[in-house]
């Protein structure tokens, strides 16, 4: 089941079209990354998703239901990238004065069980003005989740986190996804997305431009697999051939004492290349396959 479909949404402000007839179906469960330079679109088109703006053209739909739909909104929850929270409240008020504002009030044993979720279970009655940066993000993340939503949009989860906490948000996003939730985020921390995310896509300019799993976003790139292999000595009568056909096989070659790095466009390579060392008689050592990460794909865009 698609529980996030949009069909040629889109929005303008007078002449400048800032989100470009974009088309995208999010299943039930998804961890859905949502990447972009700064500027590219990623939160109008969030916000238009939330019912915070309206599309200039196209329709979406939350749950099988055309948006924009009150119903539905209850049934999603929204970490915005600004901060909505309260200073003079304590943790619990706050998540108990929010969820009575979305219609959903929680109890207060409903909201102790979510500051628990999160982390926070000692912090109840403290005051948010005196949290921490990282503890207003799992409040914020509380305030998300306290009427046990079905979608769930964060934008920008972990940004301005040291890397224990960060670590700490990932696993509790993970968590809220094996639980079933399908969660809609938003990152600058690509090595993030690269780690938790189950599909990927990546705007530029309004317009989604790339889409799939890692696997299948490497699987445009593999053109570029960087081999390392650590061998024993080349025996100077076999060096030249042994050279002229890695440098047929693959390009930017760069040979050191016993070892060399090659970069080639297919993995099928790799095996022909160990054969060759095997033919002239050189043992390998080590073989280390660098592919294309999240940033080298993010920064080809």
């Amino acid at each position: 089941m698609n529980v996030i479909e949009t069909k040629q949404l889109s929005k303008s402000y007078g002449s400048a079209q800032i989100i470009k007839a974009i088309d995208l179906s999010v299943k039930e469960g998804e961890l859905f990354g949502f990447l972009g330079r700064n500027g590219a679109g990623k939160s109008t088109f969030i916000n238009m998703l939330t019912g915070i703006i309206y599309p200039s053209s196209g329709t979406y739909s939350l749950l099988g239901v055309k948006g924009p739909n009150d119903q539905v909104k209850k049934r999603m929850g929204v970490m915005p990238d600004y901060s909505t929270l309260y200073s003079s409240l304590t943790a619990m008020e706050h998540l108990k004065f929010l969820s009575a504002l979305s219609g959903n009030s929680a109890s207060k044993v409903r909201c102790k069980e979510v500051l628990n979720l999160v982390g926070l279970q000692n912090h109840g009655g403290k005051k948010v003005g005196k949290f921490s940066f990282g503890m207003k993000k799992k409040l914020g993340i509380a305030q998300a989740i306290i009427h046990d939503p079905k979608i769930i949009f964060l934008d920008e989860p972990t940004s301005g986190l040291d890397p224990e906490s960060a670590i700490t948000i990932q696993k509790l996003i993970q968590n809220l996804q094996k639980n079933g939730k399908t969660i809609f985020m938003t990152s600058h921390n690509l090595h993030e997305v690269e780690k938790i995310c189950t599909q990927i896509a990546i705007m530029k300019d309004g317009q989604i431009i790339k889409i799939g799993t890692m696997d299948e976003l490497r699987a445009f790139y593999r053109s570029k697999i960087t081999v390392k292999i650590k061998h024993s000595p080349i025996p100077k009568a076999e060096q030249l051939t042994l050279y002229e056909w890695l440098e047929s096989a693959g390009s930017d070659l760069t040979k050191e004492v016993n070892s060399l790095t090659i970069t080639v466009d297919d993995e099928k390579k790799i095996a022909e290349m160990i054969r060759a060392f095997n033919q002239c008689k050189v043992d390998i050592f080590r073989v280390e396959v660098e592919e294309p990460s999240l940033e080298d794909i993010f920064l080809d865009e």
